[in-house]
């Protein structure tokens, strides 16, 4: 019998599936939230003295969405068919976000990431504990490593250094070890193609990426916040 699960356009049916699914659900919280933005936030924002209270109820629904279409698009690139392993961009994503919204949208962030990867493929296990909270974890520390710090291309490129070795010795080495009872020295060995892998790809991510996706989130927010400044103290001449 033919088994209709091996290709499709050659990719597997089952990453064609996830690939819809993913689509289907990202589109529909994209549009949910882009219409109760529009119903309940943006008409408001233009009735006289309660301009600028909505601008800043305008501003948290536009921080969800960017979280949320940053989700989908890190999901989508995971789902990438014959994609090498550990060449994602989560980290190069979780760092602008946390360095824009804060600690706790850093850790939802890369939390989220790795628990709707997980969900979406099925994979969902004892080991997706440790890995979205490491992930967390270094969402909630690039907001502290970044705050009150002048950022640059370096500066993603060092935590995302420090938090690739982080990351892969909480996953690699101690998960596999302790529930999977791995002996250390295979974990270790086993562990260098894919840290190797992972090192590459965030760094280059951290370098492209990052201060692409900062850019995105914050142009619009500093000019309202200016907008906002010169409305409740304007000048007088």
């Amino acid at each position: 019998m033919y088994n209709y699960s091996t290709k499709f356009f050659g990719i597997s049916c089952q990453k064609s599936l996830y690939f819809r699914r993913i689509l289907r659900y990202g589109c529909f919280i994209i549009f949910f939230l882009c219409l109760n933005a529009k119903k309940s936030v943006f008409p408001l924002a233009t009735r006289g003295s309660f301009s600028c209270i909505m601008s800043f109820m305008s501003a948290s629904w536009k921080k969800y969405l960017k979280i949320s279409l940053s989700l989908v698009f890190c999901l989508l690139v995971r789902l990438i068919p014959f994609r090498a392993p550990n060449v994602e961009p989560i980290l190069a994503t979780t760092m602008p976000i946390s360095r824009a919204f804060g600690a706790l949208s850093g850790f939802f962030f890369g939390a989220t990431s790795i628990l709707a990867y997980d969900l979406v493929t099925h994979t969902l296990g004892v080991q997706t504990f440790f890995t979205a909270s490491a992930y967390g974890l270094l969402g909630f520390w690039a907001a502290r490593y970044f705050k009150n710090k002048k950022v640059g291309k370096w500066s993603y490129i060092r935590f995302a250094l420090i938090g690739t070795l982080f990351y892969d010795s909480v996953t690699g080495l101690i998960v596999g070890p302790i529930l999977f009872h791995q002996p250390f020295v295979t974990a270790f060995i086993g562990q260098i193609p894919f840290t190797i892998l992972h090192l590459t790809g965030n760094i280059l991510f951290a370098l492209t990426l990052s201060p692409a996706i900062y850019y995105l989130l914050v142009r619009k927010r500093e000019r309202k916040s200016e907008y906002i400044i010169n409305t409740l103290n304007p000048k007088t001449i």
